[in-house]
């Protein structure tokens, strides 16, 4: 099980124009926007990315009206190929990685491997997460569950950080679910 001890939430490329046009734009905006939030309430560390944003905009407003300090840019498709990365990572000190993001079949996929790869339990929002086609972001998901990447959703992420009816919390995330 993820812990909030353990977990942090890497938000890839969740910007400009292309955050619009993807696949079911809307909820995977929204998903992404309560994970946030939640995140921040849970005090769950986040790590949020932008790619090449001097050409591809910024983060989603609904997004990042809710994020602190700076997105890291880059310019690899796996965030995990940028130094300014690697430090947030190791700084973090945390072992378990919920990833989300667009797109699905690129940088989602590929941060998530490389992750996957340096021995993190990760885990993808399914409902978080979207390419510009329905067929790449479920390529990119079968992908990763081969290589034992497990889905999971918005709200059961939340729930399994929770654990509990009574943690502290609980209403907080409970009202952002709804």
């Amino acid at each position: 099980m993820f812990t909030i001890e353990e977990a942090c939430l890497v938000v890839v490329d969740v910007q400009g124009k292309l955050a619009t046009i993807v696949d079911e734009s809307e909820a995977v905006i929204d998903n992404v926007s309560k994970l946030v939030q939640a995140m921040k309430a849970l005090e769950v560390p986040i790590l949020w990315l932008e790619q090449n944003p001097s050409r591809l905009g910024g983060t989603a407003l609904n997004i990042a009206q809710h994020l602190q300090g700076q997105a890291i840019a880059k310019m690899a498709f796996s965030a995990c190929q940028e130094q300014e990365f690697v430090d947030a990572l190791k700084a973090s000190g945390r072992t378990q990685f919920i990833v989300t993001g667009i797109e699905t079949h690129i940088c989602v996929y590929q941060t998530a491997r490389q992750l996957k790869e340096q021995g993190f339990e990760v885990e993808v929002v399914v409902d978080a997460v979207s390419s510009r086609t329905k067929a790449n972001k479920e390529l990119g998901l079968e992908k990763m569950k081969a290589l034992e990447i497990l889905p999971t959703s918005t709200e059961m992420i939340l729930y399994e950080l929770l654990q509990r009816a009574d943690h502290p919390h609980f209403k907080t995330v409970l009202q952002l679910v709804k």
